[in-house]
């Protein structure tokens, strides 16, 4: 069982290094220009060379996509409560929000330009609007799917709705919480990156934008390299704090 989990454990970064190794070879067996396709050594080149610049984008990008999901996540448990408690909300808000996820966030930009300016408005406005929703739908699938003879059972023995819902029902939810969790943060990255390529003058996305528009694709892949990163990186820590919290609700093995 240990060597087992070992190899879980050093398997995505051997998958890892062997895309570079064979990315790496590839681009120098075909003699790949740098301005079609870098190779990963051009790209580290880049983060090494531009690196102060690439960190002062990075940042502004972390701490507004962090503002947007912060938002994603209350607004998210909020509906995904009511929703999930509530028939009468189900009915009226479920379709509508489908609704609304199905819609292009990126189409969403010209109009949050015109009503909040070129700047962090738009771009927090963004994460918030690509996350909200799985969040939203997976607490109210954890609340909802309350099994009905376990609640049967709970109001046999006394236990009121209010009981059941918070001593049971939350509890219940929470791998569903954080599952939505992890899915949420990588697309909040995903909404913040995009309204930076389109509305603001600092970002990954404006960065993004501006080498590829000066043909330094190095510092283009850089920048997804970092994206890509942080949304790893905190995706890895949703993983840890849902180990540490609802270890009950996996298999240990």
């Amino acid at each position: 069982m240990l060597k087992q989990k070992t190899l879980e454990k050093l398997a995505p970064w051997a998958l890892l290094v062997a895309t570079i190794l064979l990315w790496q070879i590839l681009c120098v067996a075909f003699d790949v220009s740098e301005f079609v396709f870098p190779s990963p050594l051009q790209i580290w080149d880049s983060l090494v060379e531009f690196g102060g610049e690439i960190a002062r984008h990075a940042w502004r990008t972390f701490w507004v996509t962090m503002a947007g999901f912060a938002l994603a996540i209350v607004v998210g448990v909020v509906l995904g409560f009511l929703i999930g408690t509530w028939r009468v909300a189900y009915a009226a808000l479920y379709p509508l929000m489908t609704a609304f996820n199905a819609l292009p966030k990126a189409a969403f930009v010209p109009i949050l330009v015109v009503w909040f300016g070129i700047g962090i408005g738009p771009a927090i406005l963004t994460a918030f609007l690509i996350s909200f929703f799985p969040i939203m739908v997976n607490i109210a699938t954890g609340l909802a799917t309350l099994e009905p003879e376990m609640q049967d059972v709970l109001r046999v023995l006394g236990a009121r709705r209010s009981d059941i819902l918070f001593k049971v029902g939350l509890p219940r939810a929470l791998p569903y919480f954080f599952a939505s969790l992890k899915v949420a943060i990588t697309l909040a990255f995903v909404g913040t990156t995009v309204s930076e390529m389109n509305a603001a003058n600092e970002g990954i996305g404006y960065l993004l934008v501006s080498a590829g528009s000066a043909m330094r694709m190095p510092l283009a892949f850089a920048g997804l390299v970092v994206v890509g990163a942080m949304a790893m990186v905190m995706y890895e820590l949703f993983a840890v704090v849902e180990r540490s919290t609802t270890g009950w609700a996996h298999r240990g093995g």
